[in-house]
């Protein structure tokens, strides 16, 4: 099937990629030249985990980069959009994905052949079959359904795990305005068997996306909110409750052989320093946003929404309680990336972190593995390329992100020989390898 996609960011880029490894000819469109040039050149412009491996294999047969929005179109039979629906205001925006309808629309305008129109972006309920509808038909002039196909089809992937999870999807959802978008969207995923795949209508698949990202939000908000209980009680470690939690059998999977193991969703129940990202702190908001437009209160996802920014702050108490007064206090924050496996630094945690430190005079350094982002929240902040040229003069150790490599700390302090205060935000340290150890949701230690 010939596919264009408008939008090479995670979820446009790799889902061109998968999909032209599936045999689809794909091309996929981006305003950014130095991008499309990245793209066809087989580099990736983005870290994700296969991703680099995909490009060598399809770049050149199954799949290309294009500016050429207009060309892209009209050499195919089905588009996705895929651009951005970052939250402004405390509601979505959603100039992108209609800016992209426009350009679609205006080129399928003088095509004689159907094509189809699929948002792939995450859009509220109503966004595909409301604005994208209106904008497609006014510059093509035709209508939805006889002139042409209109869907919804969410993308389910995890940063850094994006292709894997394109590959072996847990469901596919297909949502139509009638049942010809549907099977032309359908028709895309033929070729994977055994998935289950939901049909149904645009605003309905909308839901669904929002609702799964809500959904584990929640789950972490929860956590953090019982380990603030756990700090306030004391002589309790939210890792262990969890621990407890998780033994449940309803958190727990069969095994071949009779056995059973934890089941993935369990990594949301886990206490640590707030979730971040492209995903759910933006569509926790646009849901909250869209409730209120239509007079409807969410008093759940707003208290969800609110634990999560003010759970930054559970580390920074720890750390004022041993250093009341940072000034001139030598601060190593670990991990930039708002999750391990990613170079993606939107809406991680580490950057209130940052902000509130620097307001208080501390000396801050910070290291990740792959992310190097820049901007007002890195300002005075000096950046390492390793981890023991972060943690050399530290006075204190913020752990933020969940790297692998963040669990040889203990041998490189050995080696230098420091003692710092760390700080564990994720609760994936051994407290018995260091000296002096806080960790969220954990009992404080004077």
């Amino acid at each position: 099937m010939r596919i264009s996609i408008v939008g090479t960011g995670y979820v446009g880029l790799v889902t061109g990629a998968c999909l032209a490894e599936r045999g689809h000819d794909v091309t996929c469109v981006d305003v950014d030249p130095a991008k499309v040039e990245w793209i066809n050149s087989r580099k990736a412009p983005i870290h994700e985990d296969g991703l680099p491996e995909l490009l060598q294999r399809t770049v050149g047969k199954t799949l290309r980069a294009s500016q050429d929005l207009a060309a892209a179109v009209a050499d195919s039979e089905l588009t996705f959009i895929a651009v951005g629906t970052p939250a402004a205001g405390g509601r979505i925006d959603l100039a992108y994905v209609e800016r992209a309808a426009e350009e679609i629309g205006a080129a399928i305008a003088s095509k004689s052949s159907f094509h189809t129109v699929v948002v792939k972006s995450t859009v509220v309920p109503g966004t595909t079959n409301g604005i994208v509808r209106r904008a497609v038909e006014r510059t093509s002039g035709k209508s939805a359904g006889s002139g042409f196909g209109l869907g919804m089809n969410p993308e389910f992937l995890t940063e850094g795990t994006a292709v894997s999870d394109f590959a072996r999807p847990d469901r596919i959802v297909v949502g139509g305005i009638d049942q010809r978008s549907i099977d032309a969207i359908a028709a895309v995923y033929a070729s994977f068997q055994g998935t289950p795949k939901i049909h149904t209508n645009t605003e309905t698949a909308e839901m669904i996306k929002y609702a799964s990202n809500s959904v584990l939000a929640t789950l972490i908000s929860f956590s953090n909110e019982i380990g603030r209980l756990c700090t306030a009680i004391g002589n309790i470690d939210v890792a262990d409750v969890m621990k407890g939690v998780h033994a449940a059998t309803y958190f727990n999977v069969a095994t071949p052989g009779g056995g059973s193991q934890r089941a993935p969703i369990t990594s949301f129940l886990e206490a640590g320093c707030g979730y971040g990202g492209s995903c759910l702190p933006k569509d926790t908001t646009a849901l909250v946003g869209q409730a209120a437009e239509l007079g409807v209160e969410m008093p759940l996802l707003s208290s969800v929404r609110l634990i999560n920014q003010t759970q930054p702050d559970q580390l920074l108490k720890l750390l004022r309680k041993h250093h009341p007064t940072l000034k001139g206090v030598a601060v190593a924050v670990l991990g930039l990336a708002f999750k391990p496996d990613t170079d993606d630094v939107r809406e991680s945690p580490a950057f209130p972190i940052l902000r509130s430190l620097r307001v208080d005079g501390a000396t801050i350094t910070a290291f990740d593995p792959v992310a190097r982002p820049t901007g007002p929240d890195l300002d005075g902040v000096r950046q390492t390329s390793s981890l023991e040229e972060a943690v050399k003069d530290a006075d204190v150790i913020i752990h933020v992100t969940r790297w692998k490599e963040f669990q040889s700390l203990p041998t490189v302090l050995k080696k230098l020989g420091r003692r710092p205060l760390v700080i564990d935000g994720r609760r994936n340290l051994n407290p018995a390898d260091y000296e002096r150890y806080e960790g969220v949701g954990r009992r404080v230690i004077s």
